[in-house]
This record gives structure tokens, sequence and C-alpha cells, in this order.
């Protein structure tokens, strides 16, 4: 892999209070300006609130809309201006305003399914994720 395409995408873990752990992709080319922020402000937690197939929490970065979208896939993780959150789409749920696309989850997307409101969630770098091993 190039390195170039090292610097497009970051990979990401979401650890998941009392569930488990999940993995994600940003790709930077998506919202280059709002992912650039959030990488820098990483490690990040909060707690989940529920919207229909949907989980989100309040993050410290506050960006207007980077081609924002009001349609989105199953396994999307986008930011949310109006609420200054990260969302991950687990189902067939759509934003209730548009969005702002950041990337994929990549690894143990139902993970999402078993979360309940309130869940702490926390976002970190995925440690060695362009190191080969």
């Amino acid at each position: 892999m190039s390195v170039e395409a090292d610097v497009s995408r970051v990979k990401i873990k979401f650890v998941l209070e009392n569930v488990g752990e999940a993995e994600g992709e940003l790709v930077r080319f998506k919202a280059p300006m709002t992912i650039d922020t959030i990488v820098r402000k990483l490690p990040m937690s909060g707690r989940i609130a529920l919207y229909k197939e949907e989980i989100y929490f309040e993050i410290p970065v506050k960006m207007g809309k980077e081609k924002a979208k009001s349609s989105v896939e199953a396994g999307t993780i986008a930011f949310w201006p109006m609420g200054n959150a990260l969302c991950v789409f687990y189902g067939n749920s759509q934003p209730y305003s548009p969005v702002s696309i950041l990337g994929k989850i990549t690894k143990n997307l139902d993970l999402f399914r078993n979360v309940k409101s309130g869940t702490i969630i926390k976002v970190e770098l995925l440690q060695n994720s362009n190191v080969e091993s």
C-alpha cells in the first residue's frame, strides 16, 4: 500500500462499554476538514443516544456541514453538525438532518444493535493500523 493511501484513510476503534469493540475507517476526501479536526481530538468519549437505527454522541467539535448528505447507507460513520455529534448508522435509518459523511464501520457493525442509550463509547485511533507485523 502506498503512503498516500495510508494518509487518506484513518483507521479508528470504537470501544462500547460492556458490549465490545468495533472498527472503522475515516476517508479523508469525504470531509477533509471535519475528519482532520476529529482526528486531532482523538481519543474522545461520550454517552450514546439512540435515534431509529443510529447511535450518536456529542463530541468536542463544532463544524458546519461539509459535503453534507440527507441519506446514508448502513455502516456509515458521519458527523451531525446540528448536534455536534459523531453518528454510526447501523441499520436502514436516515439522518434527522444532513450529515457530513466521514467513512464506514469495517468490523463488528452488529455490536451497535446491542447498545443502550447512555452507554459510554470511546473512539480512538487504531494502534499500529499501518504497521506490518
